[in-house]
C-alpha cells in the first residue's frame, strides 16, 4: 500500500526504484525518490509510441509492430499501441503490417498452433470493440476490423480479431485512450519533430522505440524522447 510504497522510496537503503503503473502514481513515485537521491525509473501508462523514420528497415518494423501491437493480444503494458509513420513511407508500412497481422492465427491457449489468444473478460472485449466501431466516425481509416471474431467450437471465448486503425487523429478516442486490446493505430507525420512532439504531448510515459537506420537520429530520440524506456 501507499505507506510501504512511500517508506521504501525515502529509505536510506533503498538506492534505485523501477514503478509500472498508472501516471499520476509514476509521477509521484518519481518526485519522491528522487527528492531522496534515488535513481528512479517511472514508467506511466500503457500507450507506448513506435516512431518509424522514412530510412527504416520497413520489414523489421512491420515485424515488429505486429509482434509488439498484438502480442498476448494487447493486454500488456509493454504493448505498441501507436505506430507514427513518417513522411511518404506510411502506406508502404501499413500494407506491410496487414498483410503481416492477417496472418495471425487466434484461438485457445491450448492449442499450440494458436498466435492470440481472447481477451481477459467479455465486458473488456467489449470495451475495446468500441473504439474499433466508433474509429471512422472520428477521422480513421478501419483496415482490419476484428469486431465480431468467433472461433469454431470455442463460442464463449472472448474473442476479439486483430484491428488496424489508420490515419488516426490525436484527438480520436482510439488514440487517447488505453485500449488494452490487439487494436493498433498508425498516424502520419511529416518530419522527426512533427512525431516527437505527438509523443512527448502523450500523458503516458511508459516506453517508447524508434526505427531508423540513422544513428544521429537515434542517439537524438534517446535523449528528447519522454519516456520511461527508450
Amino acid at each position: 500500500d501507499k505507506a510501504a510504497v512511500d517508506r521504501l522510496l525515502e529509505h536510506p537503503d533503498v538506492a534505485a526504484v523501477s514503478f509500472v503503473g498508472s501516471t499520476p502514481i509514476a509521477r509521484h513515485v518519481h518526485r519522491t525518490a528522487s527528492a531522496h537521491g534515488k535513481r528512479v525509473q517511472a514508467l506511466g501508462g500503457a500507450k507506448n509510441h513506435m516512431l518509424v523514420l522514412p530510412d527504416a528497415d520497413l520489414d523489421a518494423a512491420a515485424n515488429a509492430a505486429v509482434s509488439a501491437a498484438y502480442g498476448s493480444a494487447g493486454e500488456r503494458c509493454m504493448a505498441v499501441s501507436a505506430v507514427i509513420a513518417v513522411g511518404a513511407i506510411g502506406d508502404d508500412l501499413v500494407d506491410r503490417i496487414r498483410e503481416r497481422a492477417e496472418k495471425i492465427t487466434i484461438g485457445p491457449g491450448t492449442d499450440p498452433t494458436s498466435e492470440m489468444g481472447p481477451l481477459i473478460t467479455a465486458a473488456h472485449r467489449d470495451k475495446v470493440a468500441l473504439y474499433v466501431r466508433g474509429a471512422a466516425a472520428q477521422g480513421a481509416e478501419v483496415v482490419l476490423d476484428g469486431t465480431g471474431h468467433t472461433v469454431d467450437g470455442y463460442e464463449k471465448g472472448h474473442w476479439m480479431g486483430i484491428s488496424l486503425l489508420d490515419r488516426v487523429p490525436v484527438t480520436s478516442d482510439a488514440y487517447r485512450d488505453e485500449i488494452f486490446g490487439p487494436v493498433l493505430c498508425v498516424l502520419r507525420v511529416a518530419s522527426y519533430d512533427e512525431g516527437l512532439a505527438v509523443i512527448n504531448a502523450s500523458p503516458y510515459g511508459n516506453g517508447t522505440a524508434i526505427f531508423t537506420r540513422d544513428g544521429g537520429a537515434a542517439r537524438r530520440f534517446q535523449l528528447e524522447a519522454q519516456a520511461g524506456m527508450v
